[in-house]
């Protein structure tokens, strides 16, 4: 019989070392990761409280909460906080930092100096954007479209700083996928060839690349927007003879790009997340490999459908189209291999499925009505409607957010070495599903209809106002279902029981070691297999966790 590859448990990454400076300089990617986590969910708590400003501001067609420049400063903020200081680093930076080099057997990253710059790198970044709210805010929307940016007269005092924080934030994520990529290339064990490695690893090594490439783009251009600004050179601005639709394809460039940056980690925890909790082998293995790195290819070449109102030529936007729909097909081919991989399994619906399943949906939803602002004809008419709104919400928070949640109570007890609560995390799980869709798929019928989005009122437009409650309603009852989340997780730390080392009986060599994991993650050098063949574990009643069977093979044996 072999056992998993356990260290003394009473000396793991929490405890090895105490002091907050421990963790302020550490070096250890664990630690890094967990302070990533935990400043990634403040930033969302911040964002939030802005979103839900907005909810209530649209509830009577009067809007009298906010005037129509609170409204335009609220919704900027909320749009620029939750992109680049949530969505975009979230899963790379944070469950990425933390379970990527354990899932290479590994002892750290490649460079763990620079994993910690990166870190100080987000947390200046924040410090920017604080200062942008204190400076008078910003009214630019999250894109900071010229020439509301460029605009003194018209735009807040915060948009410098703003964009020196986006700036910062560009070099935080272009560290981290440099680092994600030497890791992954230089780090992997003996025996660990490309097509060995989780999915989990596949979708960070594409968004890596993505980060890598594009990042210095849209870097560019928001440097070349603070010189405009502060020193009045013409390069955005029309009236110093500059071309405002220059900055939108630099910024698609890279933002269409980011889109890759928020989803494909989120595929990567799905696709670990359908296997396990199914304890069925993943299904087209290579199939979802390739299409991480097709869909990473196609994001680069697919900007420009964000401008098909801008003044493109009628050839372009025809080019772009049909780009737009190939898209959809590695997405799909994901989706399929997913449901197949759950055909006949056997399913353990806990938490971790539960949002695994909920991704598969919300996504084919987002995909889907992706179509519609693909296809000329239809986006033209649902440009700048509350149609978008609702589409880009369930593309990026719905699905990329889904799965960032998903990974969390995925690896919660391995990170934290503690169980959380079954039950309230299923009604948390309801919560926030049903509060979702409340909220976002009102407003793809509002917007159909001819709702226009940034509106602060609509008086003149009284019959959307139903759809309005029915979305503020949806945003409460998901706002109570993420602090409902929050309040278990914190329960588990102090209360909960100790994790196992295998709860859920995955096969990965995350699963190998400790929970939660030694300071030095393994003892020894890990054994590498099929990281989703699940036959060669056993529950193991007295652990309450899987262990390897009696009679199974161990890899090296």
């Amino acid at each position: 019989m072999t056992t998993l590859n356990l260290n003394n448990s009473s000396d793991n990454y929490l405890n090895h070392t105490k002091g907050i400076f421990s963790w302020l300089f550490t070096l250890d990617h664990k630690r890094i990761g967990i302070m990533y986590l935990v400043c990634v969910l403040v930033a969302f708590f911040l964002g939030g409280v802005f979103a839900m400003l907005l909810r209530f501001q649209l509830l009577t067609p009067e809007g009298t909460l906010l005037t129509q420049d609170q409204y335009n400063q609220a919704f900027t903020v909320h749009g620029a906080i939750m992109v680049f200081l949530v969505i975009i680093p979230a899963i790379p930076a944070a469950l990425g930092n933390f379970v990527l080099p354990i899932m290479l057997g590994a002892k750290d990253v490649a460079f763990p100096r620079l994993n910690l710059f990166s870190w100080w790198l987000w947390v200046f970044g924040l410090v920017f954007f604080l200062i942008a709210l204190g400076s008078g805010g910003i009214d630019t929307g999250w894109t900071f479209y010229t020439p509301y940016s460029i605009d003194k007269a018209s735009s807040m005092g915060g948009v410098i700083p703003a964009l020196i924080g986006a700036f910062i934030l560009g070099f935080s994520s272009i560290f981290t996928g440099m680092n994600f990529i030497v890791t992954i290339h230089r780090l992997r064990p003996k025996g660990m060839t490309w097509f060995k490695m989780p999915l989990f690893l596949w979708g960070t090594y594409a968004t890596a690349v993505i980060q890598v490439l594009a990042t210095p783009v849209v870097g560019i251009t928001l440097l070349l927007l603070i010189v405009e600004r502060a020193v009045g050179i013409g390069i955005f601005d029309p009236a110093m003879g500059g071309d405002p639709v220059l900055y939108q394809h630099f910024f698609w460039f890279y933002s269409h790009p980011a889109v890759y940056i928020m989803i494909l980690p989120a595929m990567g925890i799905v696709s670990e997340l359908i296997s396990v909790h199914s304890h069925r082998h993943i299904f087209g293995y290579k199939f979802i490999a390739y299409s991480s790195i097709a869909i990473a290819i196609f994001g680069f070449l697919v900007w420009g459908h964000h401008m098909f109102t801008a003044g493109q030529s009628q050839l372009m936007n025809i080019i772009f189209s049909l780009i737009t729909f190939s898209v959809s097909i590695p997405s799909a081919v994901k989706v399929f291999n997913w449901l197949a991989t759950m055909y006949k399994g056997s399913i353990s619906w806990n938490a971790s499925m539960l949002y695994g399943m909920s991704f598969i949906f919300i996504f084919g939803i987002g995909g889907l009505t992706g179509l519609y602002c693909a296809t000329l004809a239809t986006d033209v008419h649902l440009h700048e409607s509350y149609f978008i709104v609702a589409h880009f919400h369930y593309t990026m928070m719905g699905s990329a957010l889904i799965g960032f949640i998903g990974g969390i109570h995925h690896w919660w007890p391995k990170m934290i070495g503690k169980m959380y609560s079954v039950f309230w995390s299923r009604v948390g799980w309801a919560m926030v599903f049903v509060g979702f869709n409340m909220c976002f798929f009102s407003q793809f019928m509002m917007g159909s209809k001819g709702m226009p989005r940034r509106y602060a009122q609509y008086a003149e437009m009284p019959q959307f106002q139903i759809y309005h409650i029915w979305s503020t309603v949806g945003s409460v009852i998901m706002a109570l279902g993420f602090v409902l989340t929050l309040l278990y997780l914190l329960h588990s730390i102090f209360y909960g029981k100790k994790a196992p080392a295998n709860p859920w009986g995955g096969r990965s060599l995350e699963w190998q070691c400790s929970s939660p994991p030694p300071w030095d993650n393994f003892a020894e050098q890990p054994e590498v297999g099929d990281c989703y063949d699940y036959s060669v574990l056993e529950w193991n009643e007295e652990e309450q966790g899987y262990d390897w069977k009696k009679d199974a093979v161990h890899p090296g044996e």
